[in-house]
């Protein structure tokens, strides 16, 4: 059965994916479904390759082995003008919102708008406002550099780039990472609130069990080179493997579900 709110359809389908770096193997047959409409949060151990699973979906890395389909499309194999049409349906959110330091706020939320939709100036630049409105900035963030922003502000324009092109999908790689807990948790429900307003399926690779319990409607869990466990966080909680049990039943884990009731967003 489908989360509440998200339906049967998968928009992200990873069957049998191999990555190996020289004679390290990162994954070894990893099978995913992602769900249209829903928050998928993937956790793993340092080394297992969430960031690269990321990396791989939208085309950054190439597999060795394996298919990745989005929206319905081989990422693989799809010809380069094809693919840059594909492009333009999902955002990325790297870590600390990988922000040009040479660009303004404004001229980093435009660039996706440059490359991919060439739009006029004065369109970029109003949908540039909005998009940092959406997000949670102050208007005159448009015109600072990332150097000027805080750690958590680099994070909403970095996610306000994400969604320039108003994406079916964003993929967000560890978007709460340095932030405080204070932080952390405003971060959280700025993600469900866009998740819910705009209907988009949200890809979060994340360590913090915070978010997990906060946000996410599954969780997929990397390890050994597969796709361990997916499923929600109650199911994770029948899951027979040492890792699993550490992670989600560890003195963290305990406290992030006594707390999450006050981090979930509508």
């Amino acid at each position: 059965m489908p989360v509440p709110g998200t339906t049967a359809e998968p928009v992200i389908r990873v069957r049998g994916l191999v990555k190996r770096f020289g004679a390290h193997t990162v994954h070894d047959g990893v099978d995913l479904d992602v769900m249209r409409g829903e928050v998928i949060g993937i956790v793993g151990g340092s080394g297992s390759g969430k960031s690269v699973l990321l990396r791989q979906i939208v085309g950054l890395t190439k597999p060795d082995a394996g298919s990745i389909e989005v929206l319905g499309e081989s990422v693989r194999d799809t010809p380069a003008a094809e693919y840059r049409r594909l492009r333009r349906r999902w955002g990325v959110m790297f870590q600390d919102g990988a922000l040009f330091s040479s660009l303004t706020v404004r001229e980093n939320v435009e660039v996706p708008m440059r490359e991919q939709a060439r739009l006029p100036a004065d369109l970029r630049e109003m949908l540039a406002a909005l998009k940092v409105r959406m997000v949670g900035l102050p208007e005159d963030a448009l015109h600072k550099y990332p150097a000027e922003l805080s750690g958590g502000m680099r994070k909403r324009a970095g996610f306000a780039r994400a969604i320039a092109l108003d994406p079916e999908i964003v993929f967000l790689d560890e978007p709460t990472a340095g932030l405080d807990p204070i932080g952390a948790a405003a971060f959280d429900t700025l993600i469900r609130q866009l998740q819910a307003a705009l209907g988009l399926t949200v890809f979060l690779v994340t360590h913090d069990l915070d978010s997990l319990y906060a946000i996410c409607d599954r969780v997929a869990v990397l390890a050994e080179g597969r796709m361990l466990a997916v499923g929600t966080i109650a199911e994770m909680s029948r899951v027979d493997h040492p890792w699993v049990r550490d992670y989600f039943h560890g003195p963290r884990a305990r406290a992030a579900a006594g707390t999450s009731g006050t981090r979930k967003g509508p």
